[in-house]
């Protein structure tokens, strides 16, 4: 495939991620469609219907660029370009009528990701950038924070509720809780990462985290001057990862939770 312009592919990852953010808010109040639920998730109907929607716009201008999608794939996910979207992020939040929760489209090439856009439809507030160019939040350039000590940093954390996941997490749960400014558990792992971005918090740390919660964030965050650290886990498409303001990681001492 021909290179493919990262300015027009911001342009019309910006216009998918507004359209369906504005599904998100025309259908805050309403009833919501749940197409399966387990002990700790939720999946709605409006997730298929964001990342439809979101995929018919991207492919008005990129038609032959393959999606790897939290609900679902279109075309060779493994091919030189490929769009990774989830089309809400922080379903449960939404469910339940919690207003954090947005839509994340990144573009990657050779697995790397280049084009990024957060869009949270409550605060409207929208997150960009593009391989080698600043984080934008709302059009003015964003960095992150420049704390340095845990006692005056905010950080958040999250995790699955397996009980491997739960036994390595909950000590470093109650020790950060104790040494950090505050501890957030939010359910928004793209809003964390440009949050992150932006300054409001100083770390954000998850044992286990799909692609599609970080393609977009990770380059934002690291766009934005922070460090975006991340393992393979087992699973496809599968992370443990801190992101922090380049300042942090290694002083909240959390080697033995990634592995």
């Amino acid at each position: 495939m021909k290179t493919v312009s990262l300015k027009s592919a911001l342009t019309v990852a910006i216009k998918a991620a507004r359209a369906a953010g504005k599904v998100m808010r025309a259908n805050w109040h309403k009833p919501k469609r749940v197409n399966s639920a387990s002990a700790h998730d939720i999946k709605l109907e409006l997730d298929v219907q964001c990342q439809a929607l979101i995929e018919k716009i991207l492919a008005t201008t990129f038609p032959r660029i393959p999606v790897l999608g939290e609900e679902g794939t279109t075309g060779d996910v493994n091919a030189e370009y490929r769009w990774v979207i989830d089309p809400i992020d922080g379903t449960v939040n939404y469910f339940f009528g919690m207003p954090h929760a947005c839509v994340s489209i990144a573009l990657q090439h050779r697995e790397k990701s280049v084009v990024g856009v957060i869009y949270d439809p409550f605060t409207d507030e929208i997150w960009t950038t593009t391989k080698g160019e600043p984080t934008r939040l709302n059009g003015k350039i964003v960095r992150v924070s420049n704390r340095s000590r845990i006692g005056d940093s905010v950080i958040a954390m999250g995790f699955s509720k397996s009980q491997d996941n739960l036994d390595k997490s909950m000590p470093h749960l109650i020790r950060l809780s104790r040494r950090a400014k505050k501890l957030r558990i939010m359910g928004s792992a793209a809003l964390e990462l440009v949050y992150v971005a932006s300054g409001r918090l100083d770390a954000y740390i998850e044992r286990r985290i799909n692609l599609w919660d970080v393609a977009a964030g990770s380059l934002l965050l690291e766009n934005a001057g922070g460090e975006f650290y991340a393992l393979p886990a087992p699973g496809k498409f599968r992370y443990a990862m801190c992101a922090d303001n380049g300042k942090l990681r290694k002083k909240l001492q959390i080697g033995s939770l990634l592995k």
